[in-house]
C-alpha cells in the first residue's frame, strides 16, 4: 500500500482552509454570531412570554442563523482538527491516521462547495421551486427529440439532487420526442440552481432519423422560472385575462381525455400564453396555468427592473434568454461546453444523464465575480 505523504497532505488541508476562511469573513459568518448572541439574549428576558408575536420572529430567526452558522462551524472544526492529526502522525509515523484524514479531504471539499453554492444562491425567489420548460426549435422531428433529451435530462438531474418532479403540461411530437414540456422541480433552491440553464441549447449529432446518417445541429430553447411564494407579490386582475378551455391531446384508447380540460390563459395587457392540460380536472389545470402565468408575470417585470438599473448605472447588459448558452456535440467528437463560462467535459453521457452541477456552479461563481 503506497504510504501518505505527511507534507503534501498538510499543504492541500492548508489550501483549502485559506478558501474556507476567505469565503467565511466574505459571508460574515462572525456577524451572523454576534446576531444570534443578541436574540438569545433577548429570548431570556421574561417579557419576551408575553409578547408573542415578538417571540415567534425571534424564534424564527435564531432557527434560520443556526442552520446557516452550524455547518460552518462543523467544517471549520473537522479542518483544523485533521491538521492537527496530520502533523502528530507526522512526528509519529501513524500511516493508518493519514490516511483517515486523506479520505476525508473530498469530503470536507464537497461541503465547501455545497456552502460556497448556497451563498451564491441570495436571490429574492432562488429558494423557490422550478417550473421548467423546454421548446423544440425549428426542424421538426430532429429537435422535438432534443427537446425530450434535455427533459430527461433534467429529470434525472432532479432525482439526484433530492428534489421531486411534477409534470404540468405535455404535447407529445408527431414522430418522436416532444412539441413542448414543463415540469416542476420542487426542493429548497431548486429556482437558484438551475436559473442559469434559461436560454438555448445546442445539439450536434449524426440523426437516428436521416438515412443518410447526415450530421444535424438542432436547437431548443429552456425556460426556467421560479414557482412564486405568496411572499413575493405579483398582482393580476381577473379583468386582464382571457381564459380558454380546449380538449386535452393524449394518446388516444383507454387513456383520451372526454372532456374540455385542458386550459390556456392569455394576459391581455403582456400578451403572456400560459398553458396545462395535464390534469383530468380543468380545476387543477387553471391552477397550475396560474402558477406558471405568476412565474412569468414576476420574471418579466425583474427583467423589466433589472434594465431600468442598468440604464440608471449607465451599463447595456444582453440578460435576454434568447441566446445560445451551451454545445451539446456528439459527433465527431463528444463535448458538452458551456459558451458564457467555458466550463467543458467531454463524457457527454454523463451529462444527458442528469449531471450537471459542474456547469450550474460555474454559472453561479461567474455572476458573482461579473456582479
Amino acid at each position: 500500500m503506497q504510504e501518505i505523504d505527511s507534507k503534501e497532505l498538510l499543504k492541500e488541508l492548508n489550501e483549502l482552509k485559506e478558501k474556507i476562511d476567505e469565503l467565511y469573513r466574505s459571508v460574515g459568518i462572525d456577524e451572523l454570531k454576534r446576531r444570534l448572541s443578541e436574540l438569545e439574549l433577548q429570548m431570556q428576558r421574561d417579557e419576551i412570554w408575553k409578547e408573542q408575536a415578538k417571540f415567534t420572529e425571534f424564534n424564527q430567526e435564531i432557527s434560520k442563523l443556526k442552520k446557516k452558522i452550524e455547518p460552518w462551524n462543523c467544517l471549520i472544526s473537522d479542518i483544523n482538527e485533521s491538521i492537527e492529526l496530520v502533523q502528530m502522525a507526522a512526528s509519529e509515523g501513524e500511516q493508518g491516521i493519514l490516511r483517515e484524514v486523506n479520505d476525508n479531504i473530498k469530503k470536507y471539499k464537497d461541503i465547501f462547495e455545497e456552502l460556497e453554492t448556497r451563498e451564491l444562491l441570495s436571490g429574492e425567489a432562488d429558494i423557490s421551486d422550478a417550473i421548467v420548460t423546454i421548446h423544440p426549435g425549428a426542424g421538426g422531428t430532429e429537435s422535438q427529440d432534443w427537446a425530450s433529451m434535455l427533459l430527461r435530462m433534467y429529470t434525472r438531474w432532479a432525482e439526484k439532487n433530492g428534489f421531486e418532479t411534477e409534470l404540468i403540461d405535455y404535447m407529445p411530437g408527431e414522430e418522436a420526442g416532444i412539441k413542448n414540456a414543463t415540469i416542476l422541480i420542487k426542493g429548497e433552491y431548486a429556482y437558484g440552481l438551475l436559473k442559469g440553464e434559461m436560454g438555448v441549447h445546442r445539439l450536434v449529432r449524426i440523426s437516428p432519423f436521416d438515412a443518410n446518417k447526415r450530421r444535424h445541429t438542432s436547437f431548443a430553447s429552456v425556460e426556467i422560472l421560479p414557482d412564486v411564494n405568496e411572499d413575493i407579490q405579483v398582482d393580476i386582475n381577473e379583468n386582464d385575462l382571457k381564459i380558454d378551455t380546449y380538449r386535452a391531446s393524449g394518446a388516444g384508447g383507454q387513456h383520451v381525455n372526454r372532456t374540455d380540460s385542458a386550459v390556456r390563459i392569455t394576459h391581455l395587457p403582456t400578451g403572456i400564453v400560459v398553458q396545462c392540460q395535464n390534469e383530468r380536472s380543468q380545476h387543477k389545470n387553471k391552477a397550475f396555468a396560474m402558477k406558471v402565468l405568476k412565474a412569468k408575470l414576476y420574471e418579466l417585470y425583474k427583467k423589466e427592473s433589472d434594465e431600468k438599473k442598468m440604464e440608471a448605472m449607465g451599463e447595456k447588459k444582453d440578460i435576454s434568454w434568447g441566446n445560445q448558452i451551451r454545445s451539446y456535440v456528439f459527433q465527431p467528437y463528444t463535448l458538452v461546453k458551456d459558451h458564457r463560462t467555458g466550463e467543458e467535459i467531454g463524457t457527454i453521457e454523463y451529462v444527458m444523464d442528469g449531471e450537471i452541477n459542474r456547469f450550474l456552479y460555474a454559472y453561479l461563481k461567474s455572476q458573482r465575480l461579473s456582479g
